[in-house]
């Protein structure tokens, strides 16, 4: 398949996952914001478009390392991995690095004062998603869920009282860019996760589970606002005729 310049760099990635680490290699942001064209990324980011579309064209022809099919998954399917893989994630690994975090700052916060702010925008970050999953848990995923159960079953869908389901998913998805812009100021606060010279284990770490953490939020924004958000609204327009 040949991917031209006006292509979107979200539906790219959902069509296969493995170019967003090209995207990724040039801090091109294909979750938050993946509804730019190559060409309207290249040209903010001053990156040479001929070299971008030839790192694509390449790992397209790569017959090895293909990932996951999301977009081919039933959404029932997408939004219960979602679930069980990412929102159990931030769960778990929040409570392993926010105590990590608390530790640098008395060990080494007289000479990184940084680390007070990065601590800060974490444990706000892991606040706000915690909040943000539940809704999602609750409301919009139980409600997907049930727009499949009709078109399965060919019946109809009561109207939910929160009017259409495009209203929660712009919702989440605005929740997604807070997220995201905290992320970025943390990658610059860390410089992108690299440790100073005098740190010692902790700090590796740390510093470590924080890049692991961004990365799986990514993948996370990536599944929701790509392919689950957008397949969830085509779903209700066809259900509803």
């Amino acid at each position: 398949m040949t991917i031209t310049k006006e292509k979107i760099v979200g539906e790219l990635v959902a069509e296969d996952y493995r170019t967003a680490q090209i995207f990724k290699n040039h801090k091109i942001d294909f979750c938050c914001n993946g509804n730019r064209s190559i060409e309207t990324v290249c040209e903010s980011g001053s990156i040479p478009l001929d070299e971008l579309l030839t790192e694509i064209a390449t790992l397209q022809q790569a017959s090895t390392g293909r990932s996951n099919d999301y977009k081919t998954w039933p959404l029932d399917l997408l939004a219960d991995y979602i679930i069980k893989k990412h929102h159990r994630y931030v769960a778990t690994r929040s409570s392993e690095i926010v105590p990590y975090l608390e530790k640098l700052c008395k060990v080494h916060g007289s000479r990184h004062n940084e680390l007070f702010e990065i601590t800060e925008q974490f444990k706000a970050s892991v606040g706000e998603l915690a909040a943000h999953m539940k809704k999602e848990e609750l409301i919009l995923f139980p409600f997907i869920k049930k727009m499949v159960e009709a078109k399965q079953e060919e019946k109809e869908i009561p109207l939910p009282n929160f009017g259409t389901v495009e209203n929660p998913v712009e919702m989440m998805k605005e929740e997604h860019d807070v997220e995201g812009a905290r992320f970025r100021k943390i990658a610059g606060l860390t410089n992108n996760y690299q440790v100073p010279s005098d740190a010692c284990n902790t700090y590796r770490v740390t510093f470590s589970l924080l890049k692991e953490f961004e990365e799986d939020l990514q993948l996370h924004i990536h599944l929701e606002n790509n392919i689950l958000f957008p397949k969830a609204i085509a779903l209700e327009k066809e259900l509803r005729g």
